[in-house]
């Protein structure tokens, strides 16, 4: 883990946001930089990387690679401190069965988990953390 990973997320989607500091809660190693969807550089990040346009909740890109939907959650809490790291073992479940149960819960976040009117501003000892 010698370079650092980016994770990009919906700023105006609670779910996100307390995924967001959830991580940063468990990322003692700060392993993870993150940014909005909707700044500048995750527009540029979408568009460098020929990530699709619907892909809207939590995006992760490490080693040159991006990781969408279930596979970027799993592979974030394999990062993690603690037991969070177990939760990498459902890797082994067929994708478009994990990709099926995140679609719906990513579906249904707004409604579930409500929703910002702008994307949360970063404490000053975590702006460094945010791109």
């Amino acid at each position: 883990m010698d370079s650092k990973a980016i994770i990009l997320f919906d700023g105006v989607c609670n779910l996100c946001n307390s995924s967001v500091q959830f991580i940063i809660k468990h990322d003692k190693a700060a392993y993870f930089n993150f940014a909005s969807l909707q700044s500048d550089l995750g527009g540029q990040l979408k568009e460098t990387k020929q990530i699709p346009d619907n892909a809207d909740s939590i995006i992760l890109m490490e080693n040159g690679k991006v990781y969408m939907q279930s596979s970027a959650i799993l592979r974030i809490a394999r990062n993690l401190d603690g037991v969070w790291k177990l939760a990498a073992a459902a890797l082994i479940i067929p994708r478009p069965i994990r990709d099926m149960v995140y679609r719906y819960v990513a579906k249904n976040r707004y409604r579930w988990f409500g929703k910002q009117d702008q994307c949360m501003l970063p404490s000053p000892e975590l702006k460094e953390r945010f791109l």
